[in-house]
């Protein structure tokens, strides 16, 4: 980050202002999904309506950065993705019933999600630190995305090269795992990139950041699965947000507002969230 941008982004944090360039962006990472990101209906061609699907509102102000629930949606450790059956309609009018009504099952951790502390501290968990109890303010509020570099996981060495000043607070990293779309794959992928044991400690000591989101599963590598977890979780002051879309989104400053269910005794929520300027 130059000195400019540093500048920029401390100017806007005093300020309660965010003052970036966006340029609209649309996608069709989806095509199997009926509808179009126009943000318009449109018409199949027998005629039948086709519903919008957007991934960037008011040309370019939001950016939705939460992945769509589908079947090929990847799940930790599996090499069948979602699968065909997580959503069904338990109630359908074509069956008679005065309205359609469906029921999901799916984990927690599945698709855009965030970790409480009881993921990997059971004390935390018996005590009641799920995802009801997290901090709405550390989940809503100005926030970077930055890109890491391509070739290396998130260690020290990269934390200390990204420049990230003192006062930031939300950081989310665009790492390989966007460029390799690794979130639209339903092959788990274990080669993912993430935070190594060091990476978690140096933010942990070196930055203000109490909000980390990741673009794919885990915010950690998974050769370091359980020891950056534990790293990150262990004050309770860290959320992690993981499984985001930032395809086309550029890097720069953001309001950031992220809502998980109120799950009461969950160590984790699925999470829609948005960046707007």
């Amino acid at each position: 980050m130059s000195n400019l941008s540093l500048f920029a982004f401390l100017c806007a944090i005093s300020a309660h202002s965010v003052v970036v360039v966006v340029a609209a962006a649309t996608s069709a990472a989806y095509p199997s999904i009926p509808g179009v990101d126009t943000g318009e209906c449109s018409f199949r061609g027998d005629g039948l309506l086709v519903p919008p699907r957007r991934e960037v509102y008011d040309e370019g102000r939001i950016f939705d950065i939460s992945h769509r629930y589908s079947p090929d949606l990847p799940v930790w450790e599996s090499a069948e993705g979602l699968g065909e059956h997580f959503l069904w309609l338990e109630k359908s009018m074509k069956n008679g019933s005065l309205a359609n009504s469906s029921a999901m099952k799916l984990g927690a951790h599945t698709g855009t999600h965030v970790d409480a502390p009881g993921h990997f501290f059971d004390n935390y968990y018996d005590l009641g630190f799920d995802v009801d109890s997290l901090d709405l303010t550390l989940l809503n509020g100005l926030a970077l995305l930055v890109d890491v570099p391509r070739d290396k996981n998130i260690t020290a060495e990269v934390m200390e090269s990204l420049n990230i000043p003192r006062g930031v607070r939300r950081v989310l990293f665009r790492t390989l795992n966007t460029d390799r779309r690794l979130m639209f794959k339903k092959e788990f992928d274990t080669s993912f990139v993430g935070f190594k044991e060091d990476g978690a400690k140096w933010l942990i000591e070196n930055t203000d950041i109490k909000l980390v989101g990741i673009d794919y599963l885990s915010a950690a590598a998974y050769d370091h699965s359980v020891l950056s977890h534990v790293a990150f979780l262990e004050s309770r002051e860290i959320i992690l947000v993981e499984g985001l879309k930032l395809e086309d989104v550029p890097a720069g400053i953001y309001t950031l507002n992220c809502l998980p269910l109120r799950l009461v005794h969950s160590e984790a929520s699925p999470i829609r969230c948005i960046l707007s300027r």
